[in-house]
């Protein structure tokens, strides 16, 4: 919903801001007020490209400034975190054009391109009476109002499920197919690459195991005498430590005899006794493993080169060396096993295609069941609007394809184009006079008539379309009394699933509104000025009256406006 509108030195327009409400909000206007740069200005807000000549004279930049609220629209919330933008229940679009040509486009504070407003306009609002901004004067969202308009959405899904699972597949196969000549090439090499490693077949860490053991062998005869020094001087040879310590605790004990005090020394002598006799069993067993081993030796020195020229060739260490491994052994079994693969991808496909043909298909024929509704619907909301002999159709077909694409399917002779949402393209045509034949709907040519066409689509498809606003401008054009009085209940209807702002200037309609608002032009400072204001009860009712009678306003005037008030 449009909550605030601001425009700043644009056209007549010097600084207005004006607040929008739920429902029907309708603006009258004299001829010549303004009425259509409001139109204006909320197409530039929502993308249409700006040139300097909307800038209000005398200054250098025109603002222009939307405020929606987009509470609950998911639509919105992941279109803007899709393209890295806050999402809050405010949504609030800005544009900047200046006369130095430096334009600038803002979405929720965050600068924005002109493509990227245009994406969120129009998902936002119609903008009917002009042909901009208008959902259903483009072809590409026949087929989502329609599907909107239907009543198999859990087909729908199943499709597009299917379809992003094709798309992945073909995705596969061609990533497949644009490595083969590589893989081909390097087949020769994989293989000697494979052996090569295979033939030394690394365990992890190998290396630093290997380097710690050569440290032992290549330094095994000093170990073996330091370690005979060393188990002598604690244990066996004469005058050893423990010989002499043991001497010591004896000498401790005959002291502890004339003072207690030594007694606690004589248990730490002990421990220390304790120490050294284990640090002597150590040695005593670690001396009886060391060999001195030349052969060993060698075989050591031999495979850490082995694994070391792996490692230079491979990554730089052996864990490096095995991820290669990995690596290459999947590209080589590829290689191997290509063209088994392509066939059993391709078949996937095949079959894949065959079922997405099937179920759009069967949503073909639920397509053209609704499209039988949508036509009794429209043509019957297009009498009740004055266009009596209207013929409304949706053509439903199937798009050929010259040859069998990633994202087409052979059935009998023909190869069916397959898009995300079925097999389908789907465009309105419709009749205005009768005996003429229904035309593209976005060909029609006729102002009003397309307005009306629009509100008798909008009203068939109210319940089920998602865009949040509605803006009709002069809506009423060539209508009657008569009419307008069905198209102000259309309107007083749609509005009830829609916000709606209308531009009118018959009372029948605007005596609808659940907010009138009055766009005028008054001179200021020698100069023209536009404004727009919500307009009071007793504002609202002078207004209908003026509507009624022209530029005096009679009690006669007064009198019917009354009544048109009261009848609503």
């Amino acid at each position: 919903m449009l909550t605030s509108l601001r425009i700043k030195n644009y056209a007549l327009i010097e600084d207005v801001e004006v607040n929008f409400g739920e429902g029907l909000n309708i603006i009258t206007g004299e001829t010549g007020a303004g009425k259509s740069i409001l139109i204006g200005a909320m197409g530039m807000i929502l993308g249409d490209r700006a040139t300097a000549e909307v800038i209000r004279r005398g200054t250098n930049k025109s603002i222009l400034e939307a405020v929606f609220d987009v509470s609950g629209n998911e639509k919105i919330r992941r279109l803007l975190e899709e393209n890295d933008y806050d999402y809050s229940d405010e949504l609030i679009l800005r544009r900047e054009i200046s006369l130095k040509g430096t334009n600038r486009n803002f979405v929720n504070d965050t600068p924005a391109t002109l493509n990227f407003i245009k994406e969120v306009g129009n998902l936002l609002v119609d903008i009917h009476g002009q042909h901009e901004h208008q959902s259903v004067l483009r072809t590409q969202t026949h087929i989502e109002m329609l599907d909107e308009f239907g009543d198999y959405g859990d087909l729908l899904l199943e499709y597009e499920e299917n379809y992003k699972l094709l798309n992945s597949l073909n995705k596969e196969l061609k990533d497949l197919t644009e490595k083969e000549a590589l893989l081909k090439e390097k087949k020769e090499l994989y293989e000697f690459q494979l052996k090569e490693i295979e033939e030394v077949s690394p365990e992890p860490d190998e290396d630093e195991t290997i380097e710690s053991e050569l440290k032992i062998l290549e330094n095994a005869e000093q170990i073996l005498n330091l370690s005979e020094e060393v188990y002598l001087e604690l244990y066996e040879s004469e005058n050893s430590l423990t010989e002499r310590l043991g001497s010591v605790i004896g000498k401790l004990e005959t002291l502890a005899e004339f003072d207690k005090e030594f007694s606690d020394k004589i248990s730490e002598a002990e421990g220390a006794l304790s120490v050294l006799d284990d640090i002597a069993r150590t040695l005593a067993s670690y001396k009886s493993k060391i060999e001195v081993d030349p052969e060993r030796l060698e075989e050591m020195r031999e495979r850490l080169g082995s694994l070391n020229l792996l490692k230079k060739k491979y990554g730089g260490t052996i864990s490096a060396v095995l991820n290669y491994k990995e690596k290459i052994s999947k590209e080589y079994e590829t290689a191997v096993n290509f063209s088994d693969k392509k066939e059993k991808l391709s078949g996937e496909i095949e079959k894949l295609k065959n079922k997405l043909l099937a179920i759009g298909t069967k949503l073909s024929e639920e397509r053209k069941k609704t499209a039988e509704k949508l036509k009794q619907n429209i043509e019957s909301s297009l009498q009740d609007l004055g266009i009596s002999h209207a013929v409304f159709e949706t053509k439903v077909e199937q798009v050929e394809s010259a040859g069998i694409e990633d994202l087409s399917v052979k059935t009998g002779s023909r190869a069916i184009r397959l898009f995300k949402n079925g097999i389908d393209k789907v465009e309105f045509f419709i009749s205005t006079n009768q005996g003429e034949d229904p035309k593209p709907l976005v060909k029609v040519a006729s102002g009003g008539e397309i307005s009306r066409i629009m509100l008798a689509m909008k009203s068939s498809l109210a319940k089920n379309d998602k865009l949040p606003l509605l803006i009709f401008d002069e809506i009423d054009t060539g209508v009657s009394g008569r009419i307008a009085r069905k198209v102000g209940a259309e309107l007083k209807n749609l509005s009830r699933f829609h916000q709606i702002i209308a531009i009118t200037h018959l009372p029948q309609i605007a005596a609808l509104a659940d907010r009138h608002f009055k766009v005028e032009k008054y001179s200021f400072e020698g100069r023209a000025v536009s404004g727009i204001r919500e307009l009071s009860e007793q504002e609202k009712l002078e207004e209908i009256a003026s509507l009624l009678s022209g530029e005096t306003v009679t009690d006669s005037a007064l009198s019917s406006a009354k009544e048109l008030l009261r009848s609503n």
